[in-house]
């Protein structure tokens, strides 16, 4: 059984989806420190041509509280319009845009001010528009030691899920070692995205933007092409 384990980001970029379509079981984090500055309430969009960033307006909180701890702030429901009008300037031309703003529209009424909670229903539309059967798994409900870090937190979830095979992002080459998951009962993979490119109206194209780009640019056979357009090594 194949494995992978990520944080929880906002509208991820379509790698994060390569790799959920790549494993039978997908965790994500909940149970970590949010990191500012990072994908988990923020992503970047097509904004005239340029990319530019939706951030999710968060309470102030101490910088050691975890994801699940945290809730959007009081401004949400003034910040969401602001976000929802931004994507929509930004996208009512687009080929999909009738197609996907419904249910983007339906993803940021979502009345849970839990970060968590909103960024894991993010996910999960985007993982049945486009098909993808992979059992979702939120960490916390995985019997593990959680005071484990990196590494060793990983091959205990692993075993605890009884996966034989763990797959992680190219980008994480350097902190993993294949002989330790080896001694562990493991195998180490790591998959990295082809080229991936397309029509963004006129412009110069943007690479890696949020999966909102992928969706309103593409049909949903074009996307699940571009799910199979990766190397596992």
């Amino acid at each position: 059984m194949r494995l992978a384990i990520m944080q929880p980001y906002l509208f991820p970029y379509i790698g994060y989806f390569q790799l959920m379509n790549a494993v039978d079981e997908f965790v994500i984090y909940d149970n970590i420190e949010f990191t500012k500055k990072g994908w988990i309430n923020r992503n970047r969009i097509l904004v005239n041509g340029a990319d530019d960033y939706i951030t999710l307006p968060l309470k102030k909180g101490s910088d050691y509280l975890q994801v699940r701890q945290r809730q959007l702030a009081d401004t949400w429901p003034a910040e969401r319009k602001k976000i929802m009008n931004r994507i929509t300037e930004s996208y009512r031309k687009a080929p999909f845009f009738s197609t996907i703003y419904p249910a983007l529209e339906g993803v940021f009424l979502f009345e849970d001010c839990n970060l968590f909670n909103f960024i894991y229903q993010t996910v999960q539309l985007v993982k049945e528009y486009l098909g993808i059967n992979t059992h979702l798994i939120v960490s916390s409900a995985v019997p593990v030691d959680h005071t484990l870090k990196s590494q060793d937190k990983v091959i205990e979830i692993c075993k605890s899920c009884n996966a034989g095979t763990y797959i992680n992002p190219i980008g994480g080459l350097e902190l993993y070692s294949k002989d330790v998951f080896g001694k562990a009962g493991l195998k180490l993979k790591f998959i990295k995205s082809g080229e991936i490119k397309y029509k963004q109206f006129s412009n110069d194209f943007i690479p890696w933007l949020s999966i909102i780009d992928v969706m309103m640019f593409n049909s949903k056979e074009e996307i699940k092409k571009m799910l199979e357009f990766y190397n596992i090594e």
